[in-house]
C-alpha cells in the first residue's frame, strides 16, 4: 500500500502551469527521489503536498486519507513534515529554540526526550544548543533544519534540496543522515538537483521536466538510464 499517493495533480501560477498531471507514490519505509532541473516543478509539488499551494486538479492522499484542502498545520499533525529549500531556520534564535519550534503543535510529555534524541543524532548541534542558529555553518544549519523537522515526529519527511550550497564532504554527511533516518523507519520523499547522489541513495525515483513526470522506476535503473545520464549526470 502506498503511504503517499499523488494522482493527476496540476498546479498553475496564473497562466503558467507548474505541474501538469503529475502522479507518483511513496510506500512506507521508502526513500523516493524526485530529480529534475530548475523550474521543473519539484518544489511546487512539495508545497502542494503541504497545502501551501492548492492544486487545480488531482488528489493527494497520505495513509489513506485525503490531504486536499487541509491547512499546513493539519498536514503536519497528520505526520507530513517539510524541510524547505533554504532551510528556513530562525537565525536570531538559539539551536535549542529552533529545535523546540519543530514541536510547536505537540502537547505531549516527550518533547524534552525527543530533543535529547535529536541532539544525540547530531552531536555538533548538541555542542551548540545555546548558540545562535545564524552563526552555524551551512551544513550545520541543514542538520538543524532536519533536526527541527524530526521534533514534529514525522511519518513522512519531505526534503527539498538538502544539499544546496554545501561542500561535497558535507553533502556526503547529509546523505548519510538521510539514509540513517530511513533505517530508523522514517519515510522520505527527496527533491534534489544532485541527481547522482539522490539516485544512489533512493529506492525509487521520478524525473520531472516542465511539470510532468517523464521517467520513473528503480533508482539504480535510472542512474544508468541514458537520458538521465546525459541530462543530469554530465555523462
Amino acid at each position: 500500500m502506498s503511504w503517499l499517493e499523488i494522482r493527476d495533480v496540476s498546479v498553475a501560477y496564473g497562466v503558467v502551469r507548474a505541474l501538469d498531471g503529475v502522479s507518483l507514490s511513496v510506500a512506507e519505509g521508502e526513500i523516493v527521489a524526485l530529480v529534475g532541473s530548475n523550474c521543473a516543478g519539484k518544489s511546487t509539488l512539495m508545497k502542494a503536498i503541504m497545502g501551501v499551494v492548492r492544486p487545480a486538479r488531482g488528489s493527494i492522499t497520505f495513509a489513506g486519507a485525503s490531504l486536499g484542502g487541509l491547512a499546513v498545520e493539519e498536514v503536519v499533525r497528520r505526520g507530513v513534515v517539510l524541510v524547505p529549500e533554504g532551510r528556513g531556520i530562525l537565525g536570531s534564535l538559539t539551536v535549542r529554540e529552533n529545535l523546540r519550534l519543530g514541536a510547536y503543535q505537540r502537547r505531549d510529555a516527550r518533547i524534552g526526550t525527543d530533543l535529547d534524541h535529536v541532539a544525540a543524532r547530531f552531536p555538533i548541534l548538541r555542542q551548540r544548543l545555546g548558540q545562535r542558529a545564524g552563526s552555524l555553518s551551512g551544513g550545520e544549519q541543514q542538520m538543524l533544519a532536519i533536526g527541527r523537522a524530526l521534533m514534529a515526529r514525522p511519518r513522512l519527511l519531505l526534503l527539498d534540496e538538502p544539499s544546496l550550497g554545501l561542500a561535497p564532504v558535507i553533502i556526503a554527511s547529509i546523505f548519510d543522515i538521510i539514509a540513517s533516518l530511513a533505517r530508523d523507519g522514517v519515510t522520505v520523499l527527496l527533491v534534489e538537483q544532485n541527481a547522482a547522489e539522490a539516485l544512489r541513495l533512493a529506492h525509487r525515483a521520478y524525473v520531472l521536466e516542465t511539470g510532468r513526470v517523464v521517467l520513473e522506476g528503480k533508482a539504480s535503473d535510472l542512474l544508468r538510464h541514458e537520458r538521465v545520464r546525459e541530462a543530469y549526470l554530465g555523462a
